[in-house]
């Protein structure tokens, strides 16, 4: 397989990446062909995956068009994935110049891809690293240089956290991060799910099957469970619902039925949410113990 210039030789492009697997479902052309095709082995079982993550791009858009309303214009966004048409840093910077955005990932390509787009762009830059070593996502120089968390964040996970296992406390990561955040911060969330799909659970299975044969197993939650992250946040009108329905701007019949599959929802972190917050170490830079987890990085 012959290796795309834009491709880092520190990456292994005969094994699938989630990311680049999302980049195929969007449409962009910085994914492989062994991601490609398991991306189509998964669509074999669920043929509207594209349409599920159109519908959660677009709900990405129209939150960070909330927070900019909201008098927010600081993002963090992890999990970020591969650069493509209309990301944070475009809505944000296109509708108030000056906003700034710092994205995360950990996969090779989409930060290196990232760091070809943001190139002269001093309000927004890339950072390496994982959703569960929140500490070091709050340390690193770009969150120190760009971020102010004395004042209020828009926090993006956006379709990350199906991708971490319970065993590795996505709870706790979420909520060490919430602890770190001023308030009047907004939690911006999707998550995959077994309700809304218009089709039966066993076979919707097998698409999760696909994803857990190439090592990046997909957790679906019930709507319940991922309530469960807005913890310490209050639920923006119109609460946890089906992406297609928060704050739509166009009619929801007029939508694919794969676009109510999953759920979305803004949080925003209350004055007492925030009254025992830790956020001085990841902020100011004091030294924070590390831990490092096995498996899967986000």
């Amino acid at each position: 397989m012959e290796r795309p210039a834009w491709a880092p030789r520190s990456i292994d492009i005969s094994v699938p990446s989630v990311a680049r697997i999302y980049d195929y479902y969007l449409g962009g052309s910085h994914n492989f062909e062994v991601d490609r095709q398991a991306a189509r082995r998964a669509m074999e079982f669920l043929p509207g995956l594209p349409k599920i993550m159109q519908a959660n791009r677009a709900f990405m858009r129209r939150a960070v068009r909330f927070a900019l309303a909201e008098g927010i214009t600081q993002f963090l966004d992890i999990g970020s994935g591969i650069p493509t048409f209309g990301n944070v840093h475009e809505v944000a910077q296109g509708a108030r110049p000056g906003s700034r955005v710092v994205y995360v990932d950990h996969d090779p390509v989409a930060v290196t891809h990232s760091q070809a787009v943001l190139a002269g762009n001093e309000d927004a830059d890339v950072v390496a690293a994982d959703l569960r070593e929140p500490r070091e996502i709050l340390a690193s120089p770009q969150v120190q240089r760009l971020l102010d968390l004395n004042r209020p964040v828009a926090l993006l996970l956006v379709a990350i956290l199906h991708f971490v296992d319970d065993s590795d406390d996505p709870q706790g990561a979420v909520a060490e991060l919430r602890d770190a955040l001023a308030p009047g911060s907004l939690l911006i969330l999707t998550h995959a799910s077994y309700e809304g799909i218009p089709l039966p659970q066993e076979r919707s299975l097998g698409a999760v099957d696909v994803y857990h044969d190439i090592r990046n197993p997909l957790i679906m939650r019930t709507r319940e469970e991922i309530a469960r992250f807005f913890e310490g946040y209050d639920m923006v009108e119109p609460g946890l619902v089906p992406m297609a329905l928060w704050r739509p701007e166009t009619a929801p019949e007029d939508e694919d039925p794969y676009a109510f599959a999953g759920f979305a929802g803004v949080g925003r972190l209350g004055a007492r949410a925030t009254a025992g917050r830790r956020h001085a170490a990841g902020a100011a830079g004091t030294p924070m113990p590390r831990t490092r987890r096995n498996g899967r990085t986000a």
